[in-house]
């Protein structure tokens, strides 16, 4: 299985997340990166996971990620999230045609590499989703091998990732739970985090 995680400029990246920490734009920064290096370090680590391809736009993600065990590859110009995951889909591809390729969202602290492990090995090789902890939005995206992952991210994506696939990992909390907002990063801390997110929102109580 290899991974496509896509990641957008960190000047736009996760807008409804400003405030959460203190320290203004660049402990904003901090943040959406810290969020990014835990889910890179779990998702390299998880059993049966061959490659990670992180697509950016921004110099300073493919610094961050040189030391997770993903690699990086900055193209700018896509024209969205759906975009870049073809793209790194295709480079993955390129290299071996009868993979099975996933989209991994970037915002996932709280991921341990047995449950994506556990979660893969649900989908037994099938076209598989993984729903956020509203149930709307999507943190996984499995293709079956060789088959196009024809991502379909954007509002109510689970819904229309669900017309032709199964949906895994329901039971799996950090998995789902994807931070977009401090009551996410708060429930996220709760469930644990990994050492980056740790260190730079480790002050952050649960809100709700």
């Amino acid at each position: 299985m290899d991974l496509v995680v896509p990641v957008k400029h960190l000047d736009r990246a996760k807008t409804r997340l400003r405030g959460a920490v203190p320290g203004g734009a660049a402990a904003h920064r901090d943040l959406v990166l810290a969020l990014l290096v835990d889910t890179l370090t779990a998702a390299t680590a998880a059993a049966g996971v061959r490659r990670v391809l992180v697509v950016c736009e921004d110099e300073r993600v493919v610094d961050a990620v040189r030391a997770t065990g993903a690699e990086c590859v900055d193209e700018r110009g896509l024209p969205g999230l759906n975009a870049a995951l073809r793209y790194g889909a295709d480079r993955l591809r390129a290299a071996d045609p009868a993979v099975a390729v996933g989209a991994l969202q970037a915002d996932l602290p709280a991921l341990r590499p047995a449950d994506l492990t556990a979660v893969i090995a649900e989908a037994a090789g099938r076209r598989a989703f993984a729903a956020d902890r509203d149930g709307t939005g999507t943190t996984l995206l499995l293709a079956a091998p060789g088959m196009a992952l024809d991502p379909r991210f954007g509002p109510g994506s689970a819904s229309a990732h669900g017309r032709d696939a199964v949906r895994v990992g329901v039971a799996c909390d950090t998995l789902r739970c994807d931070v977009d907002t401090a009551g996410d990063l708060a429930e996220a801390l709760t469930l644990g985090v990994g050492a980056r997110t740790a260190q730079v929102a480790g002050d952050v109580r649960r809100v709700c």
